[in-house]
């Protein structure tokens, strides 16, 4: 797929020179006020080189964590959510200066919005005093996540600052006010990770074959939807993690420690739905036990065979898929003979049950020929921790590809197009009403 194809306007047929360019990135990678992966900061900077060589003058904005209360609606703006540990980060790697406007909280409604006190780093941008613009995390703003009305008019506030606004944040594709209400005021263009990102995606909607899904996590309920489509779509599909434990369950007729009702309901779902699609399905044979979610302790954990399990059998907490499963001839000659893989998946109970995980990423390494592309978030961050080896190697191979939103890719796989994620849909629309002219 060429990423002209998509109707999509990009950032190389922007006139950029002496414009402010507003860059919505996603650079969440900050836990507790420190960068445990600068993956998704690093994957941006072709897009800022761009902006630099061209002549425009950058104000970058993302979202870091999730600083608001979903119950009480309250924002808590803390060090612990600053994009403050990113601004060190890009200026000692590229020797930059860059600030952060200071905006007065409003008791527990966070930044009401955009204050007078930016106009005057605007113009030290302008005038080549400071090098760019980090606006603060944008979810500290009550508007991002606010109602129509409020996301609007902080929209609204944030066009204003600039001349341009590009999308290269693939990863946030909730319809905030930073990711879809700007371009509703600015020309607006996709950077050049956003256009890697779609490209890649590309690669699942139309995959080489025999087509690969390998899926984990903590909750069926996330994943479902994408789970629907992956079952249609691909030659085979894998489970792992909870949803592995509960289709265990449902289908088995088994009890297994911590799998919650809603979990199994959805199970027992999918696993009726997904008898239209015989053979697709793939049961990794191999689990393992634990008495104790408290770690890895000898003699408190023990590996089952799933066949051997017996309607009414009760299990404690299963947190891991046995390193044996990849070791199964028929799975063996699955992973050997495929095209094309697709991996969201932590298959253990992190940090303690890792052999699932290692063995998964293991095997589909020894298939030299098949593209492998890794969705983020966990699954890269396990990648990188269990085998940084490999990790280093899969940044720079042509064979493989780390996106840097596994839920954006989830959503858009259960889309059926890039075009139904919010972001990018709104870049379109502001193209064909004709806001992008140079």
């Amino acid at each position: 797929m060429e990423i002209r194809d998509l109707n999509i306007p990009l950032i190389q047929d922007a006139d950029l020179k002496n414009k402010v360019v507003l860059v919505r990135v996603d650079h969440n990678v900050v836990k507790k006020g420190i960068i445990h992966d600068p993956y998704r900061i690093d994957a941006t900077l072709g897009t800022l080189y761009y902006i630099n060589a061209k002549g425009g003058k950058i104000i970058l904005m993302t979202h870091v964590g999730r600083p608001k209360d979903k119950k009480t609606g309250n924002i808590n703006i803390s060090y612990d959510t600053s994009v403050e540990p990113i601004v060190n980060y890009l200026q000692n790697k590229l020797h930059i200066t860059l600030k952060i406007p200071e905006f007065f909280p409003h008791g527990t409604f966070g930044y009401l919005g955009i204050e007078t006190s930016v106009n005057h780093l605007i113009r030290d941008l302008n005038d080549h005093t400071i090098d760019g613009i980090y606006m603060p995390n944008t979810r500290w703003f009550f508007g991002e996540e606010g109602d129509d009305e409020t996301k609007d008019r902080f929209a609204n506030q944030l066009a204003g600052l600039a001349d341009i606004y590009v999308n290269d944040a693939f990863g946030s594709w909730q319809p905030h006010a930073s990711t879809v209400g700007v371009s509703k005021y600015l020309p607006s263009y996709a950077g050049f990770l956003m256009q890697k990102e779609l490209i890649n995606l590309g690669r699942i909607y139309e995959p080489e074959r025999p087509f690969i899904a390998v899926v984990a996590g903590s909750k069926f309920d996330t994943k479902i939807e994408s789970l629907y489509t992956l079952i249609q779509k691909a030659d085979f599909l894998v489970l792992g993690g909870v949803m592995y434990n509960a289709y265990l369950a449902a289908k088995y007729g088994i009890s297994i420690k911590g799998i919650g009702d809603d979990d199994l309901k959805y199970a027992k779902e999918f696993v009726e739905y997904s008898k239209a699609f015989p053979g697709k399905l793939i049961e990794l044979p191999y689990i393992i036990e634990s008495d104790t979610m408290e770690g890895r302790i000898e003699g408190q954990y023990r590996t089952h065979k799933v066949s051997d399990l017996k309607s009414g059998d009760s299990l404690n907490y299963v947190l891991d898929v046995a390193k044996e499963s990849f070791k199964d001839e028929m799975i063996k000659e699955i992973f050997s003979k495929a095209t094309t893989i697709f991996v969201n998946a932590v298959m253990g109970y992190v940090p303690h049950f890792n052999e699932g995980t290692i063995a998964l990423d293991e095997t589909i390494d020894q298939n030299r020929n098949a593209v492998k592309l890794y969705g983020g978030g966990d699954t890269m961050q396990e990648l990188k921790r269990l085998l940084p080896g490999l990790y280093i190697v899969a940044l720079d191979s042509p064979q493989y590809y780390i996106f840097t939103g596994g839920g954006a890719v989830l959503k858009a796989i259960h889309e059926g197009s890039a075009l139904g994620l919010a972001p990018v849909q709104s870049l379109i629309n502001q193209k064909n009403n004709g806001n992008n002219r140079k």
